[in-house]
């Protein structure tokens, strides 16, 4: 590892510590996250002929620019699907679209609210995606907690629940998207063996933290009457159903158009967006302004979007220069052949680091075989669908279900390390058992 290499590292480190202190600086995250990406490319700029030595001297700047705009492009996908998805799940929730839904958990027991929560989400998560069903579920937990602490436990299950559902799903994470859109998932395959292992990830969580909840709900502060619009009741049930209809629609229009994913977010937000200012023609004129999109997108919070900008082009640094594909290259070669070990490994760093350019490093590093551990459907590729995706849940922004609510809730990073961490690393290990008994029983 070269100089600058070692100065990029040291810049990404520094700043990640930066960002997991928070608390403590009060320098809020998505500032030192933006600080970080442009000092890891501008140390970039400084040497680029060092990574870069097939491209002539005289034109290492323009490809350094046209490398930039590729990672940003692909950031600006995750941004904008991001955004679209968190406007849409406003609308519907801003009209009262999500009451029933209120209504289906609503318990005065604390215990068997979180277990009702923690099985809807992990349902939802494998038909609309990880990120989108946190939205939801953190949009209906605000209308039946009031308690910010217990809130907060709640959340957290949101998240480990959310990457635990979307890991046994072709389409809930985006990196079992990349697994089986590449061929070496496939959906039967990932369904039959990672479901039980998933399901354990949360389940093992959730018995934990029930310890944490005692008791029932006050009458008087649980489940309050959410303010809704003047729209009919059926009205605001054609704006669930485009709503949440559409986010289940999205998988299905990349697959029909192969464009992708926020494109299909876009259409949905724009079919939702018309749909409520024709519903707003018959409305007063404070119901219209208060409820129109153009004044709920206000609401987005964009310091989450920043920081989601920051880390994603960040790590894009780290992954130009190598670091992790030398990463990859060294645990194959310390743990030659125990699957369970690497996979594991990488499912820790994936809490750390974006889960997306690790998984992208090992297709590219390792090659798909005819049969065995390596073939479609192996043990190394249903482990990184697992571990990548369950992994994120042991940092409050290895995933990005994590990051979007840590936005949401105003978690910190030290609160869900001290308290969660532990809890969600306990039944990443239980599943990775799991799946190593399946795997057994099964063959």
């Amino acid at each position: 590892m070269t100089t600058l290499s070692i100065l990029i590292v040291t810049v990404f480190v520094a700043g990640y510590l930066c960002i997991a202190l928070e608390s403590v600086t009060k320098v809020n995250k998505a500032a030192i996250a933006l600080l970080m990406c442009v000092l890891c490319w501008t140390l970039l700029m400084m040497g680029p002929g060092a990574y870069y030595p097939e491209v002539a001297t005289d034109g290492v700047v323009h490809h350094i620019a046209e490398v930039i705009e590729h990672h940003l492009g692909d950031a600006a996908g995750t941004l904008f699907f991001l955004m679209g998805a968190m406007t849409i799940v406003e609308i519907v929730d801003s009209n009262g679209g999500f009451n029933f839904v209120r209504d289906t958990l609503k318990t005065r027991s604390k215990r068997k609210l979180m277990w009702r929560v923690a099985f809807m989400t992990f349902f939802l998560s494998a038909i609309l995606d990880n990120l989108t069903t946190s939205i939801v579920m953190i949009m209906v937990l605000r209308k039946l907690v009031q308690s910010r602490e217990e809130r907060l436990i709640y959340a957290a299950l949101i998240v480990i629940s959310a990457n635990s559902g979307g890991a046994f799903s072709p389409i809930g994470d985006v990196t079992t998207i990349m697994l089986w859109i590449k061929g070496v998932i496939s959906t039967q395959g990932v369904l039959t063996e990672i479901f039980i292992p998933s399901l354990v990830s949360m389940v093992v969580p959730a018995s934990i933290l029930q310890f944490s909840l005692k008791g029932k709900f006050d009458k008087e502060q649980n489940l309050p009457k959410a303010d809704v619009s003047q729209f009919t009741k059926t009205q605001r049930d054609i704006i669930f159903w485009l709503g949440v209809g559409g986010l289940v629609f999205v998988p299905i229009f990349k697959t029909l158009t192969h464009l992708p994913p926020f494109m299909g977010i876009l259409l949905v937000l724009g079919v939702l967006w018309t749909t409520t200012e024709i519903f707003h023609y018959n409305t007063s004129e404070d119901d219209t302004m208060a409820k129109r999109v153009s004044d709920i997108m206000t609401k987005i919070d964009l310091s989450t979007i920043m920081f989601f900008l920051g880390i994603l082009m960040a790590v894009a640094v780290l992954q130009e220069i190598g670091v992790l594909t030398a990463l990859g290259e060294g645990l194959n070669e310390a743990f030659s052949g125990n699957y369970y070990v690497i996979n594991g490994i990488i499912g820790v760093l994936s809490s750390i680091v974006d889960n997306v350019p690790l998984v992208a490093g090992c297709m590219g590093m390792y090659p798909v075989a005819e049969a065995g551990p390596m073939a479609v459907d192996g043990i190394f590729w249903q482990l990184l669908a697992y571990c990548a995706g369950v992994g994120g849940s042991m940092l409050i922004i290895g995933s990005a279900a994590g990051v979007v609510v840590m936005g949401l809730e105003k978690i910190t990073f030290g609160w869900y390390l001290k308290k969660i961490t532990w809890i969600a690393f306990v039944g990443y290990l239980a599943g990775i058992v799991c799946y190593w008994l399946v795997r057994m029983l099964l063959f």
